[in-house]
């Protein structure tokens, strides 16, 4: 659904900030053609695993410890179904802007390095990249491309030890480093936060959406979809992110006039 003054209200927001928080699902990704894991027409939509195991127990931290491979089964899946997927032009035009606009921040629940390869470099992946494996025994690490040909679940070169994804499984807790830097984001203040394709349905993703609103930034919702925030946002586009991104981008980049 397009609305010309929602989007000529928020081209001149992303145009006039200096400062912007990016947060980033799902749906951002999805216009890549990555599916969704649980939502409708997911992978794991109404199904449980081979095992009789919802998904959210078999890519649990607790199942990772008892049966590695059970959890590397199905983290293999995913990754097989996300193989070959290249940034979208959403992801693309983030990374201009943080060109454009040095205090420019991604925070996304991604694990697919998306906004990586688009040269987004301001950026908090909440919760990990599959592309970064560490051992679970020692301090051995390494990044890889994807998961092909690769023997699963993964022993570790160092120590022989199973390797496991810089991923927070269901059940962990969130990386300190992660959660700090977005504090430090927002206790230095931005123009704009920004929520692209994501249901806001975890604390650390709406908060700081919550925090703009009470401290009077304004706030821009990507999404086809109600969200839980989207009652509180300055506005809310109900469109696509690869939709909507170029006609924000247009709007803040018009074409010089031609001369006589």
């Amino acid at each position: 659904m397009r609305d010309e003054a929602q989007l000529r209200a928020a081209a001149a927001l992303l145009a006039d900030a200096r400062r912007i928080l990016f947060i980033t699902g799902a749906g951002i990704s999805a216009d890549s053609g990555l599916p969704t894991y649980r939502g409708i027409g997911g992978l794991y939509h109404e199904r449980l695993t081979d095992e009789g195991l919802t998904i959210e127990q078999a890519l649990s931290g607790q199942m990772m410890a008892a049966h590695p491979e059970v959890t590397w089964k199905y983290l293999a899946e995913i990754e097989a179904n996300c193989r070959g997927a290249r940034p979208n032009i959403a992801h693309d035009i983030i990374a201009a802007l943080e060109r454009e606009k040095p205090g420019t921040w991604v925070l996304t629940q991604n694990v697919d390095s998306l906004h990586h390869l688009a040269g987004s470099r301001n950026l908090i992946e909440i919760h990990g990249s599959l592309h970064r494996l560490r051992c679970t025994e020692c301090p051995h690490s390494r990044s890889i491309p994807d998961f092909a040909g690769m023997q699963i679940p993964p022993l570790c070169p160092a120590c022989g030890g199973i390797m496991r994804p810089n991923v927070v499984l269901f059940g962990e807790e969130l990386p300190a480093r992660g959660i700090e830097r977005l504090e430090g984001i927002l206790a230095n203040g931005l123009d704009l936060v920004v929520s692209i394709g994501t249901t806001s349905v975890f604390p650390y993703i709406a908060g700081p959406v919550v925090w703009a609103r009470r401290t009077g930034v304004p706030t821009i919702e990507i999404n086809p979809g109600v969200t839980d925030v989207s009652h509180i946002v300055t506005h809310h586009l109900r469109m696509r992110a690869a939709d909507a991104m170029p006609e924000l981008w247009r709007r803040m980049h018009p074409p010089e006039p031609a001369e006589d």
